[in-house]
């Protein structure tokens, strides 16, 4: 989960001091969708998803300039989740404040339960992180080179290899403060299956690599829901013997998706029709059957069911198949975790009218930041 070592910066480049690297003065960012809770891990489970979203940015020494594709309602201005989210970082580093050129296209739904905030967040959060400003600052004023168009190669970074400047620790607790909390922007960051907590000095994630046959399904309906809405119909208290339930849930998911070696987890009545891991197919049953009940929950999804009637007969159709169905997020977007090829096709053809049927990959990287000079 931590950083990586960094790139090396490259030397300077005309215009520059002897030595020094030109200043980073635009980034790219590809951010995945995710889902969060996944049942019983309201809060802190999250997963991303494979597909994406992706935000350009600019520096300019004045002004503000923001484009946005598939997403008609977004502001163009500095109420921008993404500008919010840059500007976040740049305070949060201490930087000076530039002007922006900002590209987005959104591909992730809005108001559908798969992080679409998230990823704006992040997205911004993750190019704040990079960005030189006040080196390019300096160098607009003394009119040197700094300015865009003397922009020098791209140079890419993934997980292993981040550029300078960027922490991923930081950028959780930045992205969190302007999320509220931190199981989707934990997915987004670091890709594959995540949990999220608070600890004394802030949040904090645990990524962990989800198994290789994880085939989730997303079951997009048309409609959107506010999140906030949803949050308000969750009661202020919980029995003692629901919190209980929900906890052992979540231990077993937590198990289920990423166990490699499931003869481990397959004792002696455990699992109903336990088997032999060896035989592969058996062993895809066997997680399937965990997946099903450790996705059982009473922290939030009974309460938010009944808000979104298509989505509940959903989740139930496709548990009654068989198949680990919950809420993504608040919803309305069902998700399904599926195990193999095979469930997964079960999975599509149950009957979903109204819903969009995406069958993704687990995104096991997290947000993907290339800088340009």
């Amino acid at each position: 989960m931590a950083p990586g070592a960094g790139t090396a910066r490259a030397p300077a480049t005309a215009g520059g001091a002897p030595g020094a690297a030109a200043p980073v003065v635009g980034a790219r960012v590809r951010v995945p969708a995710t889902s969060a809770n996944l049942g019983p891990g309201f809060d802190a489970f999250g997963l991303a998803l494979g597909f994406y979203d992706d935000v350009e940015v600019t520096l300019r020494p004045e002004g503000l300039s923001v484009t946005v594709e598939g997403a008609e309602s977004v502001s163009r201005g500095e109420d921008n989740l993404v500008v919010r989210a840059i500007r976040a970082a740049f305070d949060e580093l201490g930087r000076p404040q530039p002007g922006l050129v900002v590209r987005c296209v959104n591909r992730v739904p809005h108001g559908r339960g798969l992080g679409s905030s998230a990823a704006a967040i992040v997205a911004g959060v993750a190019a704040g992180c990079v960005l030189d400003t006040a080196a390019y600052l300096d160098g607009a004023a003394d009119g040197g080179a700094a300015g865009p168009r003397r922009a020098g190669a791209a140079r890419p970074a993934g997980p292993a290899a981040d550029v300078a400047g960027f922490d991923r620790a930081a950028a959780l607790r930045v992205a969190t403060a302007i999320e509220g909390h931190s199981d989707n922007v934990a997915a987004a960051l670091f890709g594959g299956f995540t949990v999220a907590w608070t600890g004394p000095a802030g949040p904090v994630a645990h990524r962990a690599e989800p198994v290789a046959d994880l085939r989730p399904v997303a079951f997009v309906p048309s409609v959107r829901t506010s999140t906030a809405d949803s949050r308000g119909r969750l009661p202020d208290r919980l029995a003692h013997v629901d919190a209980a339930f929900s906890a052992g849930r979540a231990g077993l998911l937590a198990l289920a998706l990423t166990q490699t070696d499931l003869a481990a987890a397959v004792s002696a009545g455990g699992i109903p029709g336990g088997v032999d891991a060896a035989d592969a197919r058996a062993a895809r049953a066997a997680r399937a059957r965990l997946l099903l009940a450790a996705t059982e929950d009473r922290l939030h999804q009974p309460y938010r069911l009944p808000t979104v009637p298509e989505s509940a007969a959903l989740v139930d159709r496709l548990r009654a198949a068989g198949v680990a169905a919950v809420l993504s997020g608040s919803g309305p977007t069902v998700l399904a975790l599926a195990v193999g090829g095979e469930q997964a096709a079960a999975a599509v053809g149950v009957s979903a009218p109204g819903f969009s049927v995406l069958p993704l990959a687990v995104d096991r990287d997290g947000v993907r930041v290339t800088t340009r000079r």
